[in-house]
Order: C-alpha cells, then structure tokens, then sequence
C-alpha cells in the first residue's frame, strides 16, 4: 500500500508576520526563491544552503522543506531517515506538513520501522491542524488497523496534543 505524499506546500512567509527571528525568515525565504527560481535561477543547491542556515535556527517551514530534498533526493541524496529527522524536527513544532509527511513514512516503512499506529498518529494529528490529505490519509490507514490500535493511536496523539500544549 502506498499512502500519497504533499510536496512543497509551505507557502512564502512574510517577514513581519512572523512570530520568529526575521533572519531565519529571511533564509527560508532564499530558500524558497531558489528552489522555486524566484527572481533568481532555480538552484537547488542554493535553496538548500539557505535551509540549513535557517534550520539551525529552529525554523519550521526550512525543516520541512529540507526534509522534502531528502525524501525526493532534490539535489541531495535520497536519504529516508534524513528525511525524517527534518520532518520530526517540524513536526514537533506542529507544522502540519511534516506532521503528515511523518505519517506517510511510517505508514510505508520509509527510514522507519512500518508503524501503522505511529502513521495513524501523525496523520490524526495533522488533521487536527485542518490537513485534509492528513484526514484522507488517516482513514486510509484505518483501514488496516484493528480498533485496538486505532484506539492506541488517538490515545497517542490526544497525549502528544496535551504535552505540546495543542
């Protein structure tokens, strides 16, 4: 079973609607130009230096986007568990992207153990956020689970909500 994957959804931010450090707002947003060729040449390269800088930084948005790379191999190696320490990182920080993309790498065993409660948690909690591929996805994976680990699953994901403050 393949779940289906969302790519490069995190939009442009504005700088002075941000609620973090304009500089590492700044980076994402190179990052973003870059790779999308923005008023420069698209250069992934380029784009994913302006990632990491902004990563180092705790920015959400560039750690999704780095893990994207590393999920499709744009300009990096295709790298799983790379994938998944970026989209982690994110996730935690409750973008819903990342929190989707967790749930497809789990629900397929990619650069983790194949985790259908682990992937029916991220998928629920992504939805909580108003994802609507994460509620597709979390009915997808439903369907392969007994009641019990649905259930051990919302229970995960109610106790993630509760410790992150959600």
């Amino acid at each position: 079973m393949e779940i289906t994957e969302r790519l490069h959804q995190s939009p442009v931010v504005n700088p002075s609607a941000c609620p973090v450090k304009r500089g590492q707002v700044h980076q994402y947003n190179l990052g973003i130009m870059y790779g999308k060729g923005n008023g420069v040449q698209q250069d992934y390269a380029e784009a994913v230096k302006w990632y990491r800088l902004a990563t180092e930084q705790g920015n959400a948005y560039a750690q999704y986007n780095l893990g994207v790379m590393y999920d499709n191999g744009i300009d990096v190696p295709q790298d799983y568990a790379e994938a998944v320490k970026w989209y982690r990182l994110a996730a935690e920080q409750g973008n819903a992207n990342s929190q989707h993309n967790m749930g497809v790498l789990y629900g397929n065993g990619n650069g983790v153990p194949q985790d259908y409660i682990q992937g029916h948690m991220w998928f629920n909690l992504a939805a909580a956020k108003g994802s609507q591929i994460g509620r597709d996805n979390r009915d997808v994976i439903a369907k392969l689970m007994t009641p019990a680990q649905i259930a051990k699953a919302q229970a995960l994901a109610r106790k993630w909500l509760e410790e992150h403050g959600e």
